[in-house]
């Protein structure tokens, strides 16, 4: 149940960039924000990324579109983004995290890192992540709405 309900928000994100020109996927909510649609894109690689190769399998993964010096670099840096190549990562780190997910069935396995100072359970990533997913469906139905007027799941 809880693999369908995430992977059914990662479908959900995508859907509400399909269509769309690559200048659609970066058009900023309103300011100050530097919001949009590839960057939630880029910003959900970076969560599964960090949560279910960085914590859950304790992988040395470093951040694909931010750094120290530049916390927000996945929503701020999209002017000058390469959209092929940003939805190409995103699908591949969801397929390199279904596939750290399968290989810890059980849903009170620890992770190696903790979160905080506090171990963490696959059973509370995977709540997570669809939390983390569904308020940032939110967004992107907004954004998509601002864009062209679509809306729906």
């Amino acid at each position: 149940m809880l693999d369908a309900w995430l992977d059914f928000h990662r479908a959900t994100l995508l859907s509400k960039c399909e269509g769309l020109d690559d200048a659609q996927l970066k058009t900023r909510s309103v300011l100050p924000s530097s919001l949009s649609l590839l960057g939630l894109v880029r910003h959900m690689s970076e969560v599964e990324r960090g949560w279910f190769r960085g914590c859950l399998a304790g992988e040395e993964v470093a951040p694909l579109y931010y750094s120290d010096d530049n916390e927000d670099g996945d929503f701020d840096d999209v002017d000058s983004a390469n959209v092929a190549a940003d939805f190409t990562a995103f699908r591949e780190e969801v397929t390199a995290c279904q596939a750290v997910a399968a290989e810890h069935r059980d849903l009170d396995t620890i992770a190696r890192r903790k979160r905080r100072g506090h171990e963490v359970s696959l059973r509370w990533i995977y709540v997570h992540m669809i939390e983390e997913y569904a308020r940032h469906n939110g967004h992107a139905d907004l954004l998509r709405e601002r864009i062209d007027g679509a809306t729906g799941d």
